[in-house]
């Protein structure tokens, strides 16, 4: 009796305010030919899937008035279930993001182990860690479509107990708004059966040019600006926790905080070599996100935690979240074999393929402490490990969208 009615209030919560007349009326047209659900608000719209509960397309004009998606994504639904190999673009990954260290955890005495799919090694040859919820997980996954409007859309997905080797049944619910110019985004899952850890996130690959800058095909042009990210998560070579908290001293290559810089200023610095694990020169590292000097403070309005801008187009990102840590990875991966959508990129442009190169994007992920279940000194648990009968999993964002030196809407 408790987890149906428990249920039934966690759906509560994460559907979008309309009526069911509403629902009805929109959810009836379903998605576009493509496969897409398409979302709007002021001089912005946003395209999403049920695969991983992704978006995939993201449109808003830039500084000179040209129509841009700023995100990754294929043209197809159809093509992200297909493509095994897709690097997370744009889904929820889960129910544990990030890495989980021997892919094991320790709950009340218990180790449960989950499937390895991260760093193969000749002794681990499916892999040395698990990544994103393991080799099939939330954002490999189709999710149903329980409510959707003109301005907004909710996902849900039911991940059954021992899947991937994760104890417990989990329901979860995201939704998707577009306010004015703001896209919010609201991620709820309640564990209804066992004990478990769940850390969800939102997995967008951004190019504020829409990969169309006609001098340069990287983000290394993109202005960065962390107020509260003075430390990281220390990591070892394959980028598991090590329990560090490191300080990203002021004008080092992880210095985001003391004030905005570009994401390539210090591409030479001998540094940024190993910064994103062992060979990588880049960044893929969890930097804290620490407001504790603000006291009390509503996340909607203090911050925001992070901006990322750009010169060329004049788009800017301000993320605003209630999660105490955030996520960037420079796509030092990318390796050009990723084509770009319809909607984006230069035509007839030999310097300039149709692909995302090396550095073509940036992913910016909000979340908590990553691997926090395997390091207690953190004192994650309130944050990460969910009971059945407890308070939910509850993750807010909002991406606020302006051009720079305009007013936001």
């Amino acid at each position: 009796m408790y987890i149906r009615g428990s249920l039934l209030g966690l759906a509560f919560l994460a559907l979008p305010w309309a009526t069911a007349g509403e629902n009805t009326a929109r959810a009836s047209k379903g998605p576009d030919k493509n496969g897409k659900y398409w979302i709007y608000g002021d001089g912005i719209e946003a395209a999403f899937i049920p695969y991983g509960a992704s978006i995939s397309n993201l449109l808003i004009n830039d500084q000179y008035g040209i129509r841009r998606d700023i995100v990754a994504g294929f043209d197809n639904a159809s093509y992200y279930g297909i493509d095994k190999a897709h690097p997370h673009f744009g889904g929820v990954p889960g129910r544990y993001a990030n890495r989980i260290r021997n892919s094991s955890f320790v709950i009340d005495g218990e180790t449960h182990h989950v499937t390895p799919n991260d760093n193969p090694t000749s002794e681990s040859p499916d892999g040395a860690d698990t990544l994103h919820g393991g080799s099939d997980g939330w954002d490999y996954r189709n999710f149903t479509v329980v409510a959707y409007t003109k301005h907004s859309i909710t996902f849900s997905l039911v991940d059954p107990d021992g899947k991937e080797g994760f104890p417990g049944e989990v329901v979860s619910y995201v939704t998707y708004t577009l306010t004015g110019r703001d896209w919010d985004i609201k991620m709820v899952a309640l564990a209804t059966t066992k004990k478990t850890p769940i850390m969800l996130s939102s997995h967008v690959y951004w190019n504020l040019d829409g990969f169309s800058n006609n001098e340069t095909s990287s983000i290394y042009n993109h202005t960065l600006h962390m107020p509260y990210g003075g430390q990281r998560v220390g990591v070892d070579n394959i980028l598991i926790p090590t329990g560090e908290i490191l300080p990203n001293k002021k004008g080092s290559v992880n210095d985001f905080w003391s004030k905005p810089k570009q994401i390539g200023a210090q591409a030479d610095d001998p540094e940024l070599v190993n910064n994103c694990g062992f060979n990588c020169t880049g960044y893929d590292n969890c930097y804290t996100v620490n407001r504790g000097h603000l006291g009390s403070y509503d996340w909607r309005t203090e911050g925001p935690v992070a901006q990322l801008s750009s010169d060329w187009s004049g788009i800017q990102i301000d993320v605003f979240s209630d999660q105490d840590a955030f996520q960037v990875y420079s796509c030092a991966q990318q390796d050009g074999s990723m084509a770009l959508k319809k909607t984006q990129g230069l035509f007839d442009e030999p310097d300039f393929p149709r692909v995302i190169p090396r550095y073509g994007c940036v992913v910016l992920e909000v979340q908590d402490y990553i691997d926090g279940i395997n390091h207690p000194e953190w004192m994650r648990d309130r944050k990460q490990i969910f009971t059945p009968g407890g308070d939910p999993y509850v993750l807010q964002a909002k991406y606020s969208f302006s051009l720079k030196g305009s007013s936001k809407s």
